[in-house]
C-alpha cells in the first residue's frame, strides 16, 4: 500500500520590520487607552477628561522581528494661548512628520467636523493611515458601523478601516496585524524588554495626576501639573517619593487638598496603590500643593518638565 504524506513548508521571514506609529485624534477618543492595549502595559495615563496627554510618550511593541513604536499625542488643540498648547500642538505635528504608519482614532458612533478636518489634512499620507473605529462595544449591532464606513471611505482613501473597542480588546490582533505589515525593512531601535522612553520619575508624576484629574473638576485640574522631586528609600523595601502639586490660582489650593485633606488623601491613597504595582513593592508618596503662577507659559518650569522647548 502507498501512503502520501502531505507537507507544508513555511517560510520565515529574514528581515526584521520597525518604524514609528503616530496616535491622532481630536480628544476623548481613546488614544491613550489604545496605546496601553497594543503595548500590553500602562505607558499612558487615561482621564474621562479631555487633553489629560500632554507630552509625546512613546510606547514599544516588539514582537517577533518586528517592532512598533507607538507615539501617543496630545488631543487636536484649539486653544494656542499658552506656551503649554503651542507645545501639545507643535507635538502633534512631529509625530505625524516621523510616522511610518499613522492610525487616525476615532469614535465608531460618530465622524465630527473636527474628525473631518483631521482627515483632510491627512490626505497626503492616506496611503500610511488606518481610519481606526474606536469605542465600537458602545455601537450595539455592528451594522450600525456601515454608514460611517461608507461614508468616510468615500471621501477619504485611507490605507486601512478597522473598527476595533481598545478597551476590550475586539479587532486589537486585526489592527496590529495591518500596522505590522506597513512598517518598513529595519532593526528594532529599542531593546525589546523597552516598553517606553519615559523614565520613572516622569511616569509617576503622570499616575499623580491622573488622579487628580480624575478627583477634580471643571477648570482646576488643567491648572496643575506634576513635579517629582526626590525618589529614594525610606526603608530596605519601601520606595520613598516627594512630589510637588503645582498650581496656577491660589484659590484652587483648597480645592486641591479638600476639606480636612480629604481630595488629596483620596488621590495620594489611588496613585500609591498603582505605584506600588509599577515599582513592586511598598510606597511612601508625601504630596505638597504649592502655587506657580503661569507655569503654562514659563519656558524655565516647562522644560523641567520635559518639554522640548527649541524653536518655542
Amino acid at each position: 500500500m502507498t501512503e502520501c504524506f502531505r507537507y507544508t513548508i513555511v517560510t520565515k521571514r529574514a528581515k526584521s520590520r520597525c518604524g514609528y506609529v503616530a496616535i491622532v485624534g481630536r480628544p476623548n477618543v481613546g488614544k491613550s487607552t489604545l496605546l496601553n492595549a497594543l503595548v500590553g502595559e500602562k505607558v499612558s495615563i487615561v482621564s474621562p477628561k479631555a487633553h489629560t496627554t500632554r507630552h509625546r510618550i512613546l510606547g514599544i511593541l516588539t514582537r517577533d522581528l518586528d517592532q512598533a513604536v507607538f507615539i501617543d499625542t496630545p488631543g487636536l488643540q484649539r486653544s494656542r494661548k499658552s506656551v503649554l498648547h503651542r507645545l501639545m500642538a507643535r507635538t502633534i505635528n512631529q509625530a505625524l512628520a516621523e510616522a511610518d504608519v499613522t492610525l487616525m482614532v476615532v469614535e465608531g458612533f460618530k465622524f465630527t467636523r473636527q474628525d473631518h478636518q483631521l482627515a483632510e489634512r491627512l490626505q497626503e499620507q492616506a496611503d500610511k493611515t488606518i481610519l481606526v473605529l474606536n469605542k465600537i462595544d458602545y455601537v450595539g449591532a455592528k451594522t450600525k458601523l456601515l454608514p460611517i464606513l461608507k461614508t468616510v471611505g468615500a471621501e477619504f482613501p485611507f490605507a486601512a478601516f478597522v473598527p476595533i473597542s481598545a478597551r476590550n480588546g475586539e479587532n486589537l490582533s486585526e489592527l496590529l496585524d495591518e500596522i505590522l505589515n506597513r512598517l518598513p525593512d529595519g532593526p528594532a531601535m529599542f531593546p525589546q524588554e523597552m516598553v517606553t522612553d519615559r523614565s520613572l520619575q516622569f511616569r509617576i508624576a503622570e499616575i499623580v495626576r491622573e488622579k487628580l484629574f480624575t478627583a477634580l473638576h471643571k477648570e482646576v485640574p488643567y491648572g496643575l501639573t506634576v513635579d517629582v522631586e526626590h525618589i529614594g528609600k525610606r526603608e530596605k523595601d519601601q520606595t520613598l517619593i516627594h512630589a510637588l502639586i503645582w498650581i496656577q490660582r491660589d484659590s484652587h489650593k483648597a480645592i486641591v487638598i479638600g476639606k480636612g485633606g480629604r481630595v488629596l488623601k483620596a488621590v495620594g491613597r489611588a496613585a500609591r496603590l498603582e505605584l506600588v504595582e509599577l515599582i513592586g513593592e511598598r510606597v511612601h508618596l508625601e504630596l505638597w500643593v504649592k502655587v506657580r503662577d503661569n507655569w503654562a507659559d514659563n519656558q524655565r518650569d516647562l522644560n523641567k518638565m520635559g518639554f522640548d522647548l527649541a524653536g518655542v
